[in-house]
């Protein structure tokens, strides 16, 4: 790797802070924008009006924005995100106890998108315009236009309900257990951003098949596979990186109706929880969790692009 390559992976994560700025303080003003009292909703039918500013006392909400808004940054310095107000513990160590299952359940659905998607693009790609290349074009359309909600509902109905291969709803205790339960929501994601991934790539496997450079290769009379093998893949896989990456944050998004329909205890059913009982600590750690997974995510994938094809430029 060159000298500009290595500027290049230890410059570009300084060139995103400012994204996660500006996702911080996005992220504190539309949260303090829903309506109702944090510490009302805490307390409930038991609210005095000596608690309620004990409470609001306690989590400094009795504060200006601003200052409430610089308590919240020094704490990210800090690498803390506050105390809860729901569950009385550290926001952080509580986001940690929700992050295994929608790790599982991101990386699930990417791993079975990309077995699914790379088939079926090769399929397309090496047919083209044949009746093969125009079912899974039909396919992939359909897929674009299905919302993730309702195939999910599809989904249980058919291998849940009916077939009884798959549970419900929940988590599981064992790995096996996990697995299980994991495998609708998994499929639920994949199959709307595998419809993304096959349109791409068999885009640019057709682009790369034409260029002028595998027609030399097929000049210089190379057999047929390790020419699609070698150069035609690689080349193409290029954009799709580049397109996986770019989906990631509605890829996250996804997850969060996802766990919440399969009541997955992830962080995105976390986020939903703490919308609805205003708990500002978590939604905002969330969210900052949530962000700097997309920006870190998007760093791997300039870093992979560069790894791929060495021509890519980097500024």
């Amino acid at each position: 790797m060159s000298l500009r390559r290595y500027r290049f992976v230890l410059s570009r994560p300084l060139q995103l802070l400012p994204v996660l700025f500006g996702i911080s303080l996005t992220t504190f003003v539309m949260v303090r924008s829903i309506p109702g009292d944090p510490a009302r909703i805490l307390l409930g039918s038991r609210s005095t009006p000596d608690a309620l500013v004990k409470i609001r006392t306690q989590y400094g909400l009795d504060q200006s924005l601003w200052q409430q808004y610089l308590y919240f940054l020094k704490n990210l310095f800090n690498g803390e995100l506050g105390q809860s107000l729901l569950y009385k513990i550290d926001t952080l160590k509580l986001i940690s106890t929700r992050i295994e299952p929608t790790l599982l359940l991101v990386s699930g659905s990417v791993m079975l998108a990309l077995l699914i998607a790379l088939p079926l693009a090769i399929l397309a790609a090496r047919n083209q315009g044949g009746w093969l290349d125009r079912l899974i074009r039909l396919l992939s359309t359909a897929g674009l236009g299905m919302p993730a909600f309702w195939l999910g509902i599809m989904l249980i109905l058919l291998f849940s309900v009916q077939c009884g291969l798959f549970p419900v709803s929940g988590y599981g205790r064992t790995w096996l257990e996990k697995l299980h339960h994991l495998v609708l929501p998994c499929l639920t994601v994949a199959l709307a951003l595998s419809s993304l991934l096959i349109r791409n790539l068999r885009a640019s496997l057709i682009d790369e098949m034409q260029a002028e450079h595998i027609a030399a290769a097929r000049a210089r009379g190379l057999d047929e596979r390790v020419i699609f093998r070698r150069h035609v893949l690689p080349n193409a896989l290029i954009p799709t990186v580049n397109l996986l990456a770019v989906n990631v944050g509605w890829l996250i998004s996804g997850t969060v109706v996802i766990e919440s329909l399969f009541a997955i205890p992830g962080v995105g059913q976390l986020l939903v929880r703490g919308i609805f009982t205003r708990d500002y600590m978590v939604v905002q750690g969330v969210t900052m969790v949530l962000a700097c997974s997309t920006v870190a995510v998007n760093f791997l994938a300039d870093l992979l692009t560069v790894a791929i094809d060495p021509r890519v430029k980097v500024q």
